[in-house]
């Protein structure tokens, strides 16, 4: 028992010691933000988006140089394309109304955009790219938006952007008291 009452004190400024420490010493990290907000510009946007194309690419990025080794990196890249049609190119002219019959001149399908989802996006692994990494990385993406453009152009996204305007609005059309619904695409 006698032991136990000659540690104790002992065991007490140890304890003081450490809470001080982790007290005094602990690292608090506050972080403060602050935004100005300015709306630049607004546009009205007549695009009917009729189809999404959801892609995903790995790609193997490799960047050689005289002096360095060859360094690498394994993507995972997710994206999407949307075909649609610009609505407010249609004018008076490209509707035509004859008794129960609508005919309707639709513009052309285009793709909206094709962009990268860098949120479900992965870097895999890198190889021999010490400094340059985020370099490697950035090639890398604009690498594959790139190709994923190419492909998605090749596809036949606008073909599937047509079919279904017409899905989409003829039961529209119908709607307003037309039993036959034709559609055209200048």
């Amino acid at each position: 028992m006698k032991v136990f009452f000659r540690f104790l004190p002992w065991v007490i400024l140890l304890a003081a010691v450490y809470f001080f420490i982790s007290k005094k010493f602990s690292i608090n990290t506050s972080v403060e933000n602050k935004h100005q907000l300015l709306v630049e510009k607004i546009e009205a946007i007549g695009k009917l988006e009729l189809v999404r194309y959801q892609i995903s690419d790995v790609l193997e990025h490799k960047e050689k140089t005289d002096f360095l080794p060859e360094a690498s990196i394994l993507l995972v890249v997710k994206a999407e394309a949307v075909g649609c049609i610009d609505l407010t190119k249609i004018t008076k002219q490209d509707i035509g109304i004859d008794a129960d019959t609508a005919v309707v001149n639709l513009p052309q399908p285009e793709i909206c955009y094709v962009k990268i989802d860098h949120k479900n996006s992965k870097v895999y692994d890198t190889k021999m790219a010490f400094f340059r990494e985020a370099a490697l990385v950035d090639d890398a993406y604009k690498a594959a938006e790139k190709q994923v453009t190419a492909e998605v152009k090749k596809s036949s996204i606008l073909l599937q952007t047509k079919t279904n305007a017409t899905n989409v609005l003829k039961p529209i059309i119908e709607g307003l008291g037309y039993k036959n619904v034709k559609f055209t695409f200048d």
